[in-house]
């Protein structure tokens, strides 16, 4: 009897390369790199007569996962080399492109390139002999890190400051014996002045100064860089918006300034999941199953587009998807000028109906979001960070919720827990007999009896009287009777009213999470409908 080899390989930094990013363009650029070297070492791995079970290689560039379970004895030195390969070939057409066209007098940035070439990535590899064992073999192995990071000399990059500014004389002149430092920053500024210009200021502006990587992620969007990539890897057009500026969070008129929201999510407890379809199952029908729902979530992740919310003249939507690779997410909503500003009620009236959009998929698995509105001087990369930030709150607090933060100019931020099935009930349930808005004399009076001490540790009664005022009786009965997950509840998604509304477990003291839960919910509500 003949036992099937599992091979899983994947490679990192996936995160921290996509939160490296300044513009919408990097965006872009980062899901269709991890996407496009995730589908490089796919397509080795069948050349070599192997099957790919997990991700389904349908046709999409921007969110195909990085994690591949292949069934057969895909080797750790041919993995290696395709990732090596499909990323070198990524660098050198990059480079080729600039040195062709950008004129300068000489170029001597080849041992820049080269180490990025051959240290951008961590490699992980393990093999076994079954799903559930490779699975168990990779984790093993990822906790044993082995990465050459690379330093530099000189200024370091605007965009994240943790590497070199990528110019031609990189590499010769940053000696004080070659070079001066006024005579180097000319230099600088002139190559990037002729690359902006090469490029357009949309691109790549003459005011920043960028590393390889950073150049890279840019330059991948463009036509030209796409028809040479894809005579090494097979993959359908980049899906590229005609303009980047379509997201313009800082205008030159400061009334022009706008909130944005973005957000980012995934499935939850997938690993479980699978297991749960799994057990008691010869291996044939392991890879069915595997290999049946990630095409589930990868077809899914490619129409998800489709779905966002649309404005009133409906011919566009009101905002992009960045990338959905399977059940990973993530997006940003925004109008800009002269349309009518986007607001936050305009995004929640859309994540109300977004748990109908996720059951699409028909798979029997609950999701879990973060929602950050952003205001418009926080720059990208640290947005990125908070929405992270906030679908990891939202797994914490007990999954199958959303966690909405207000992120504010000065980078503090409010933030409210809550599962799907109450959060309309309690955001649109906000009444009180007056005209004005009610948000504001809720938010008015927790900030009053705050100030007074009120809220205590041992008594949610106060807490509990100011809901019923504002929200009434029968959602105060349903606040307290599904504070907690009922017994025995696994996150059936059929069964959305199971799901706790603090979260999982009652603690020894739940007091002071639902006095907190109450607050936070007055002091967002006050932003969200302000």
């Amino acid at each position: 009897m003949t036992t099937t080899i599992y091979t899983a390989v994947t490679f990192a930094p996936v995160q921290g390369f996509i939160e490296k990013s300044r513009k919408l363009r990097d965006l872009y650029g980062s899901s269709f790199l991890l996407s496009y070297l995730a589908k490089a070492i796919c397509q080795a791995s069948e050349n070599q007569g192997c099957q790919v079970k997990s991700p389904a290689l349908i046709d999409v560039t921007r969110g195909t996962p990085n994690q591949i379970i292949i069934a057969g004895d895909f080797t750790e030195t041919q993995a290696k080399q395709a990732l090596k390969e499909a990323w070198g070939h990524v660098t050198k057409t990059c480079q080729d492109w600039i040195e062709n066209n950008v004129v300068q007098d000489t170029y001597h940035w080849d041992r820049e390139w080269k180490a990025w070439q051959n240290h951008a990535w961590e490699f992980f590899w393990a093999q076994g002999s079954s799903i559930d064992d490779v699975r168990r073999r990779m984790n093993d192995v990822k906790l044993q890190r082995d990465w050459k990071g690379i330093n530099w000399q000189g200024e370091s990059s605007t965009l994240s400051g943790n590497a070199a500014i990528a110019w031609p004389g990189m590499m010769d002149k940053m000696h004080p014996t070659q070079s001066s430092p006024a005579k180097i920053n000319e230099d600088v500024e002139k190559f990037y002045q002729s690359l902006s210009g090469r490029l357009s200021e949309s691109i790549i502006s003459e005011r920043e100064r960028l590393s390889v990587p950073e150049l890279i992620k840019r330059m991948v969007t463009l036509k030209d860089i796409e028809k040479e990539l894809k005579k090494k890897v097979e993959f359908p057009p980049i899906e590229i918006p005609e303009s980047f500026n379509d997201l313009n969070r800082q205008s030159q008129n400061s009334e022009d300034n706008r909130y944005t929201g973005w957000f980012q999510g995934d499935g939850d407890s997938i690993g479980k999941h699978l297991k749960a379809l799994s057990d008691n199952k010869t291996e044939d029908q392991k890879e069915t199953v595997l290999y049946d729902f990630s095409h589930a979530m990868m077809e899914w992740g490619e129409g998800f587009k489709e779905q966002l919310p649309k404005g009133k003249e409906q011919d566009e939507a009101d905002g992009m998807v960045i990338y959905a690779g399977g059940d990973d997410f993530l997006g940003v909503l925004y109008r800009n000028a002269p349309q009518e500003e986007l607001q936050p009620k305009d995004c929640l009236q859309w994540f109300y109906g977004f748990p109908d959009i996720w059951k699409t998929h028909k798979q029997p698995i609950s999701v879990s979001v973060g929602f950050v509105w952003a205001a418009p001087g926080v720059p990208q990369r640290d947005v990125l960070q908070h929405c992270r930030e906030a679908e990891s709150s939202a797994k914490s607090h007990g999954r199958d919720r959303l966690a909405i933060r207000i992120l504010f100019n000065s980078g503090n931020h409010l933030e409210w827990v809550c599962p799907w099935w109450f959060l309309p009930k309690v955001l649109k349930g906000c009444k009180r007999e007056r005209r004005d808005n009610p948000w504001t004399h809720f938010y008015n009076d927790v900030v009053l009896l705050e100030s007074r001490r009120a809220f205590t540790d041992k008594d949610d009664s106060v807490a509990l009287g100011l809901f019923e005022i504002y929200f009434g009786p029968d959602l105060r009965q349903q606040l307290k009777q599904h504070l907690w997950d009922d017994p025995g509840y696994t996150g059936d998604p059929t069964k959305p009213e199971n799901t706790g509304i603090l979260g999982n477990q009652a603690p020894a003291n739940p007091i002071p999470l639902l006095n907190a839960w109450i607050i936070n919910l007055a002091k967002v509500g006050f932003h969200l409908y302000v």
